[in-house]
């Protein structure tokens, strides 16, 4: 449990709001699709740390007089959730209420924060912890924190809604905030087509009876868009070098290096079958796999999209006992893509009887390798660090697999794994990967 004096690491935080620099015009709305709700009840979160050189002479003025611009061509993430009184399904209505500043400092230098053993269990005093509701109606659907580090080190932590867009969507957003920093406008062309509230997808008659295996269910939750867990949820991230990638790999395939397995992979049967042997294989046959859908983002459309490929997998085999590279197959090969199911049955039974979410339904890989989180710059600069993870998971965890550190020297490479369980697993599961890999949680 954290102590009050670690809580207070970082202090002194204020609130302001930041909307679009013009005003985004009467009766503009973005309609949510069926992908977009099969969110509803998840949150991304992200936290960038950048070295003093990378914001000096900068001011937190400087910081936020960018955002007021890039928010005319990304005029959703300023506006507010809505209910169509026809039918109750929510949309976001481009209002220009704003997105959330909260700035704060932090009483370490960014190397003291990145030297903490356990700096992943503090990520959150960096970002928001963000949930939509109870006034659904007056809840930003971002949240952007500027913390300032003693070193004169920066980070910015951001708390996005889900329902706007997926992982690939949030780094997109970021991406175009350094341009905007510099005064150039290489953004979306300004107030592209978008629907209105009433006109979104009709439905459809279900193709199949089957209830996705990837999808969890709750009650409704009515204006309150939170995920409620029966125990209490943690995170506990791994850096996983190169060198420990390639031996992975290597140790996964064995003799048969034609088989070679992708990291995403290899990772993912390595924590599979690590937690199956920590909860004694229980109820782990079936696992999530959400990957990234859309082959190219850049269409010049607003990046406000879900567009994740959910799959799931089963396993014929007692999973604690399975070779990895068997599993590892399971995944690359026998993912059955049920992204379509999900769509027809948000469209038929979201918010009558129930609410939907993803990640946590079952124990859930989250391949966000392609990412481009490490194309946020300050003044030319990358962030040293860079990381995401969600809010909003499951009983079951979650395990996102992210690019490693760029510029973080002496730790560049190899892969950032994030697991997201029951507080009371990952002690074990941190003992079960030391055995297999080498390696402790950063």
């Amino acid at each position: 449990m954290e102590s009050p004096d670690v809580e207070n690491i970082v202090y002194d935080h204020r609130l302001s709001s930041v909307v679009p620099a013009t005003i985004t015009g009467e009766g503009r709305v973005l309609n949510l699709t069926n992908a977009d709700l099969a969110m509803k009840l998840h949150y991304l979160r992200g936290v960038y740390l950048f070295r003093s050189e990378a914001v000096d002479g900068l001011n937190t003025g400087d910081l936020k007089s960018p955002m007021f611009r890039m928010l005319e061509d990304f005029y959703p993430a300023a506006g507010r959730i809505r209910t169509s009184p026809e039918d109750g399904r929510p949309f976001v209505k481009c209002n220009d209420s704003g997105v959330r500043i909260v700035e704060a400092k932090c009483s370490k230098t960014i190397d003291e924060w990145l030297d903490m053993s356990d700096q992943s269990e503090y990520d959150h005093l960096l970002h928001h912890d963000q949930v939509l509701g109870p006034d659904l109606g007056f809840s930003p659907l971002v949240f952007i924190q500027i913390t300032w580090f003693k070193c004169g080190g920066l980070s910015i932590g951001i708390s996005w809604a889900h329902v706007l867009g997926d992982a690939f969507s949030l780094s997109d957003f970021l991406n175009k905030y350094g341009p905007a920093m510099a005064g150039r406008r290489d953004l979306p062309p300004k107030h592209p087509h978008m629907p209105t509230a009433d006109n979104h997808n009709s439905p459809k008659p279900r193709t199949q009876k089957l209830f996705p295996f990837s999808l969890g269910s709750v009650g409704p939750v009515g204006d309150h868009w939170k995920l409620t867990n029966t125990c209490k949820m943690a995170t506990q991230s791994y850096h996983i070098t190169d060198k420990q990638l390639n031996a992975l790999i290597f140790k996964v395939s064995g003799l048969k290096q034609s088989a070679k397995v992708k990291p995403f992979e290899a990772i993912s049967a390595l924590f599979w079958k690590s937690l199956a042997k920590v909860k004694e294989g229980s109820g782990l046959e079936t696992v999530t796999i959400v990957k990234n859908g859309f082959h190219s983002r850049g269409n010049g459309l607003l990046p406000c999209r879900n567009g994740q490929v959910i799959s799931a997998v089963k396993a014929e085999m007692r999973v604690s006992e399975a070779d990895v590279l068997e599993l590892a197959n399971l995944i690359g090969e026998k993912a059955v893509d049920e992204t379509g199911i999900i769509d027809e049955t948000m469209e038929e039974e979201n918010g009558k009887s129930a609410d939907f979410f993803v990640y946590g339904a079952n124990l859930t890989f989250v391949n966000l390798e392609e990412v481009k989180i490490y194309g946020f710059d300050m003044k030319g600069q990358k962030p040293i660090f860079a990381n995401y993870t969600i809010g909003g998971v499951g009983d079951e965890g979650a395990v996102l697999v992210l690019p490693g550190p760029e510029n973080l020297k002496g730790k560049e490479g190899g892969r950032i794994v994030n697991v997201i369980l029951p507080e009371h697993l990952l002690g074990k599961l941190k003992n079960e990967i030391s055995k297999e890999l080498g390696t402790s949680p950063n």
